[in-house]
């Protein structure tokens, strides 16, 4: 047997540090987590396919009668329904026969429901006055199987007398009473007895205009702050500071006369105004606990402000040497936007996916199929997965791009396509690994969307269980914004290296431990810069949604679309916005990389330039830059000069 030599036993037990090297010929990485995320998908369009199948999102749209047809389309026969499968192409309004003396009896309301052209705007109080406004306006209000208003059942056959006024509204194009009396009674049975998913996709329906509208703002919004920080100047700074404090402090101002304003108006009655009202409440106590943290940060982080320019200075010229990572965020957010319809899309279909049972009088009932529940949560946690999946495939291409071009002699002639090129190493070799990294956030996000589901289903608790629960919330949170900036650094390490994620993580972690916290300070105040540019669009966004939603507090839960355009608005500006945050930290890692490589001698230069130098010296002194460095000694061969290598 072959002796081995020292050498070989002490590298056998003691591993030697990795060696950073730009990889031209890699390997796939984290192949296992890309099939589950494949498996995943499958499950996913299953779902897609069977909401398809058993859902009709027509009948939450437009409504339907009481016979099984769906208002202003026409209809298949439901079998044993003989009033069933009516062309109600022209009959586009809901019309409850029984307005002003709903009462729901075993889950079902005691009214006939009709589809019918035209709601009556005019009180009828008397049959012949209902005949003639059938031959005026061709809306008959009676049950479809009455043929002549002389038949001895037309009093059972028609409306319960005085048929009230009524007016069209879009929530299931019903016809709602405005007499105040029968208004206050439809209102509070027909609303607060309608399942709490169609309560919230009603709210989001009936403003869809509002909501469409918000999402345009906050991408002109987004847009607008990416192109401020591309031309970012010292007055620019404190013009963008001073926005952020007035639009923190005004929205929640208003979230809070919001409050006031419900809690005084002697009309609150229904169900959906009070939890409007809660809701505001827990909003405007989240602004302001918000708005004070981020004012003290904003007072604390004042004096450091100069060094922002700076810093957007040398992330602006890497941007500069591949203009294409300002389209980055585009095609992101063309494709979330694309994966979001389509999924609120599933969402309605799966809310009204139900069987149709015909009961007693030839009127048709849809009874829920089973397992909804379960392919809802499946749902949310595709949604969630993703996400983040989209987000970090941006992530991991503006890193390949930004390591590209920072490991580049000739800075005057930048690498062709950087950005085309991190893509396609993305798509052929590292898709794994951002499945894996993206999978680690929604494990994250996932007990905090359980907490808050157990929170809205159990509810009235004791203090003690809230508030354990809410901490729970809070740490998972934490964990969450502290693994963030981790999942960036190790797509940076997988973009030089070519390596797994978890050795991409523990590497970049390991290389900017030895480095002084300095580095660190300069990354976070960044990072709070674009923070606070994010949290300007949402309050913008959200301002601009109190003022159209509160017109319509009645019928609206209008609180949840509300939430949502906040969480888009934020979601959109985090898409744009990210770009800064990436390109600094990647070229954090890769000047940490070039300084535990590199010496700055004529052997071994440094590939940085010499304005990100000179600021780095500037910041603090470059010796203490790289002290931590002197502490773990690297051998000559370790310490030689990045050159491209093959795997």
């Amino acid at each position: 047997m072959q002796c081995l030599r020292a050498e070989d036993l002490v590298s056998a037990e003691s591993p030697r540090p990795r060696e950073w090297r730009p990889q031209i010929h890699r390997k796939c990485t984290d192949t296992s987590w890309l099939l589950l995320f494949f498996l995943f998908w499958t499950g996913l369009m299953f779902i897609m396919g069977y909401s398809v199948m058993a859902g009709a999102t027509g009948r939450l749209l437009f409504g339907y009668d009481s016979f099984g047809n769906v208002c202003g389309k026409k209809n298949s026969p439901v079998e044993g329904a003989p009033l069933s499968g009516q062309d109600m192409t022209l009959k586009k309004h809901v019309f409850f026969m029984n307005s002003c003396n709903l009462e729901v009896r075993d889950a079902r309301l005691n009214s006939i429901v009709l589809c019918v052209s035209n709601c009556p705007e005019e009180q009828l109080d008397t049959l012949e006055e209902v005949r003639l406004f059938a031959n005026s306006s061709g809306s008959f209000l009676c049950v479809y199987s009455l043929n002549s208003f002389q038949n001895p059942n037309a009093d059972s056959l028609c409306p319960r007398l005085p048929v009230p006024p009524s007016k069209s509204f879009p929530l299931f194009n019903r016809c709602i009473p405005q007499t105040p009396e029968c208004y206050s009674l439809f209102a509070s049975v027909l609303i607060n007895d309608v399942g709490t998913l169609h309560r919230i996709l009603s709210g989001i329906m009936s403003a869809r205009d509002t909501v469409l509208g918000l999402c345009v703002l906050a991408l002109a919004l987004s847009l607008a702050m990416m192109f401020t920080f591309r031309f970012i100047s010292t007055l620019l700074v404190h013009i963008f500071i001073a926005l952020v404090i007035l639009g923190l402090l005004f929205v929640c101002g208003v979230l809070w006369w919001l409050y006031y304003d419900y809690t005084n108006d002697p009309s609150t009655e229904l169900d959906t105004e009070r939890e409007n009202m809660k809701c505001l409440l827990g909003f405007a106590l989240v602004s302001t606990v918000i708005t004070g943290v981020l004012l003290v940060l904003i007072y604390v982080l004042r004096k450091r402000l100069k060094w922002t320019v700076e810093l957007f200075h040398v992330t602006n010229k890497a941007i500069s040497r591949s203009p294409f990572l300002l389209l980055q965020p585009l095609w992101t957010f063309t494709i979330l936007v694309f994966f979001w319809v389509l999924w609120v899309a599933v969402l309605l279909s799966l809310g009204t996916a139900g069987a149709a049972q015909v009961v007693e009088g030839g009127q048709v009932e849809y009874k829920p199929l089973s397992g909804i529940r379960y392919m809802w949560w499946y749902h949310l946690l595709g949604l969630i997965w993703t996400s983040e999946f989209i987000l970090a495939c941006q992530q991991m291409t503006v890193a390949g791009a930004v390591v590209a071009c920072y490991f580049n002699r000739n800075k005057n002639e930048p690498p062709d396509h950087p950005v085309l090129s991190s893509l396609s190493l993305l798509c052929c070799y590292h898709q794994g690994t951002v499945v894996k990294g993206s999978l680690l956030i929604t494990v994250l996000r996932l007990p905090r969307i359980l907490l808050g589901a157990c929170n809205t289903l159990r509810g009235k608790r004791n203090a003690w269980s809230r508030c354990s629960s809410r901490c729970c919330a809070c740490c998972f949170s934490c964990l969450d914004k502290s693994l963030r900036p981790l999942h960036q650094n190790a797509y940076t390490a997988t973009a030089i290296n070519g390596t797994a994620f978890c050795t991409s993580a523990k590497d970049a972690l390991t290389m900017l431990s030895k480095n002084s916290s300095h580095l660190t300070s300069l990354n976070c105040l960044g990072d709070f810069i674009v923070f606070l540019a994010k949290v300007l669009v949402v309050c913008f966004t959200v301002f601009g949604g109190l003022m159209a939603f509160n017109y319509n507090r009645a019928l609206q839960v209008w609180t949840i679309p509300l939430l949502l355009v906040a969480f888009f608005a934020y979601f959109v500006a985090h898409s744009f916005l990210s770009v800064f945050e990436t390109v600094l930290d990647a070229l954090l890692l890769c000047f940490v990389v070039d300084l535990e490589t590199n010496d700055g001698s004529p052997a071994k230069p440094y590939f940085m330039d010499q304005e990100f130098l000179s600021f780095v010296k500037r910041r603090n002194s470059f010796s203490e830059v790289r002290a931590p460095r002197a502490g773990s000694s690297r051998t000559t061969e370790e310490g030689t000069e990045l050159q491209p290598v093959a795997q």
